[in-house]
């Protein structure tokens, strides 16, 4: 197709090898200045121009971007304003494009008396339209958004360029890596000591703005930061600042938290509260300032006894690859010291790794090996399903089929299917042997958070952002029953080891328990001052009666509220509670005999606790960024964590 370049044709979409437009009767170009084949139209910029998308035939047709300028605006002082805008959006990429996340300026010229600026073509979407399809972000995806945006800001800024207009649409996520890149730099101005606009001359979005960029045409650096901070209220929110400031003025601002849909982490809503003062004074005055508030408080120092602990039988010791289980005491601790109990870290997700599971390899599977290993599924917002084999820590399938990010995974005990909820609101069923899809199941009104499989492989729970829980019969994808008790999303399920109870956790700060036979509510378990993570039950054990558990195991909870909570399934009794993150803990698993729990925490650790001693093992580092999500191997010797830098670990445990 070829594409006229009137800016006021209204069906400028022509075939090949016709002189004349269709639709307006204006003289097609084939070649924009001799090299760019424009063939569609990617926005119409109200009146000023618009974005093309085209090929650059002297570079094997690699797409590019073409912005023309056709300003339709009264008056030499309004022109001459387009124009030097125009201008300094081609300036602010030539000078800044060397960064990965800004478009790179490759042409700049004028034919035809209209003005172009050609840039690199970025294969991806802008964070408005990603919310609008997966919905609102929740805190994991914020942080890193955030951690991938504030080194963005700190580059121009030190180089002195203001953006002025930073919000959901000028931010885009690249398909390839899902990094975050800043476009539209229209607005940018060069800093001096402070940058002014004419009286009267508003620039930049009212909501995402900041006071004294509207009222006083200034802007500095933290400016931006004001704009990044209502940006991320947005996706957390779904709410837009614009919408607000219509209403209300500024006042939001001072009230944000009560817009959100779920709650998030006290430390995380501190960064925003400074983020969004309304004085700039008080608001973070550079990039750095927010990263560091942003980065996990140190955990605390292990306490002495914990090396007693250990060195008098702690209930399981990490070894790494090709260790040993070491008698002398001084061995333990050194090799405990060194962190030498990770085995591999696995790499190929290009986004973060939303959740981790491991299932056992049956007999008849091509992959059997005398029962030895396992797969490991992971899921990610890069939208893929991976498929590991444990013993050679390869990767066997790439499952593509949906549609959006993938936000848990879960694998059956047979061994032989792996299922995924994903953003686009569906259920993908996958056959774990030839990694062909199944099923896709559809019945959730938002993204689905959470889904589990139950003991017998026959059940599916999923567990949605729309605040509801299904349940589905498993070999043939049929919906059995809709659960609705909770007032915001779920995002843990689990079944208990006998499948007669099903566990689920919320942002609503509660679990909640269900009766599968009837499909009733049996209780709700309050205790948790911040939204559920993750819940996972225990089998039963005789000899943790006295911890309760006596009708159907022990339930752990994990919350933003940085603690984990066990809990009586039988009575619903709170039996203990487990402090030692200093952040959000994400994830939480019980080993297949109930006698370790691992949790995986945003303060980038993994931590073992002794479920019948009530005490904390030992701490696993080796995550750089916040541990989404842990499973334990059936056999109980490995143990895998997915992480938001996108990898995966595994880890050696010697019982």
């Amino acid at each position: 197709m070829l594409c006229c370049l009137n800016p006021d044709c209204p069906q400028p979409q022509n075939p090949e090898q016709i002189i004349h437009c269709q639709s307006c009767g204006a003289l097609l170009i084939p070649l924009l200045r001799g090299h760019y084949r424009i063939t569609q139209v990617l926005s119409d910029e109200g009146g000023f121009g618009r974005t093309y998308l085209a090929k650059d035939i002297d570079k094997l047709n690699e797409r590019c971007v073409v912005k023309q300028l056709a300003p339709k605006v009264q008056g030499t002082w309004a022109l001459k304003k387009a124009i030097e805008s125009f201008q300094q959006e081609a300036q602010r990429l030539q000078e800044l494009g060397k960064n990965s996340q800004i478009p790179t300026l490759l042409a700049y010229f004028e034919e035809d008396n209209y003005l172009y600026l050609v840039q690199e073509f970025i294969d991806g979407q802008t964070l408005l339209k990603d919310l609008r399809q997966q919905g609102i972000y929740h805190e994991a995806k914020i942080r890193q958004g955030l951690l991938d945006l504030l080194p963005v800001l700190k580059f121009i800024h030190e180089r002195g360029v203001i953006h002025r207009d930073i919000k959901p649409q000028n931010i885009m996520r690249r398909q390839s890596d899902g990094k975050l890149v800043l476009i539209d730099f229209g607005a940018s101005k060069q800093l001096s000591a402070t940058v002014r606009t004419k009286p009267g001359t508003t620039i930049g979005t009212r909501g995402y703005s900041p006071l004294e960029q509207l009222q006083d045409g200034e802007a500095h650096p933290a400016s931006d930061l004001f704009s990044l901070g209502a940006t991320c209220f947005h996706l957390m929110s779904g709410v837009s600042p614009g919408t607000l400031w219509a209403e209300n003025g500024y006042s939001w601002v001072t009230s944000w938290q009560l817009y959100l849909k779920c709650s998030i982490s006290a430390d995380l809503a501190k960064v925003f509260d400074k983020l969004l003062k309304k004085d700039i004074n008080e608001r973070y005055q550079s990039a750095d300032e927010v990263l560091k508030d942003l980065e996990p408080r140190p955990p605390s120092p292990q306490p002495p006894r914990l090396k007693n602990r250990l060195l008098a039988g702690a209930g399981i010791v990490l070894l790494g690859f090709g260790g040993f289980c070491y008698i002398n005491n001084f061995e333990i601790l050194n090799l405990i010291a060194q962190n030498n109990f990770l085995m591999k870290t696995l790499n190929g997700h290009s986004n973060v790794v939303t959740s981790v599971a491991v299932s056992s390899i049956p007999p008849d599977s091509p992959l059997y090996k005398g029962g030895l290993g396992g797969i490991v599924a992971s899921g990610s917002f890069d939208t893929t399903l991976k498929l590991w084999n444990l013993s050679t820590r390869k990767e066997i399938f790439t499952l593509e089929g949906n549609a959006g990010s993938v936000y848990s995974v879960a694998t059956s005990p047979d061994g032989r299917t792996v299922a995924s909820g994903n953003g686009d609101k569906t259920i993908k069923l996958w056959n774990l042997f030839t990694g062909q899809q199944i099923y896709t199941l559809y019945g959730h009104s938002s993204s689905v958070e959470s889904v589990a499989i139950s003991p017998d492989s026959k059940m599916l729970a999923s567990g949605s952002f729309d605040g509801s829980i299904k349940l589905w019969d498993l070999p043939s994808g049929r919906e059995i029953a809709t659960l609705k008790e909770h007032s915001a999303a779920v995002k843990s399920v689990a079944f208990s080891p006998d499948g007669q109870i099903l566990a689920s956790g919320s942002e609503d700060n509660t679990i909640k328990l269900w009766n599968l036979k009837n499909k009733q509510l049996i209780r709700t378990l309050k205790g948790h001052s911040q939204p559920i993570r993750s819940v996972a039950i225990s089998p039963i054990r005789s000899d943790l009666r006295s911890l309760g558990g006596r009708l159907g195991g022990i339930l752990a909870s994990s919350s933003a509220d940085d603690t984990i909570k066990l809990w009586d399934l039988g009575t619903g009794q709170e039996i203990y509670t487990f402090k030692g993150h200093s952040f959000s803990v994400n994830s939480v698993a019980f080993t297949s005999d109930g006698k370790t729990l691992a949790s995986g925490s945003s303060d980038h650790t993994i931590k073992l606790w002794d479920v019948a001693t009530k005490r904390e093992i030992l701490t696993l580092r080796g995550h750089s960024k916040e541990v989404t999500s842990v499973a334990f191997s059936p056999d109980n010797n490995t143990l895998v964590s997915g992480c938001t830098d996108g990898t995966i670990n595994l880890w050696r445990v010697v019982r």
